[in-house]
């Protein structure tokens, strides 16, 4: 996936989100992010750092707080790392 999909799938002049360029970072450390997004459907959104843009997975449980039990994770479009 790329950051054009998600581009497509927005309305930039309704919503605030970044455009978003492909950036390479000058540290070392990669950024992650574990959101609560209550959309349509309340679900949890989790967010890599990759190749200077974040690899998105929609997961519609709440993360485990017991050991051994998983989660399904969709990988959706990739986002944009300003989203973080």
């Amino acid at each position: 996936m790329s950051l054009a999909t998600y581009r497509e799938k927005r309305d930039f002049g309704k919503t605030d989100e970044p455009t978003g360029e492909v950036k390479a970072h000058e540290r070392k450390a990669s950024t992650y992010v574990i959101q609560r997004h209550d959309a349509s459907r309340l679900h949890y959104d989790l967010r890599l750092e990759r190749d200077g843009v974040l690899k998105s997975w929609a997961v519609p449980k709440p993360p485990p707080t017991e050991k051994g039990v998983k989660r399904l994770a969709v990988q959706v479009e990739d986002h944009p790392v300003e989203y973080a």
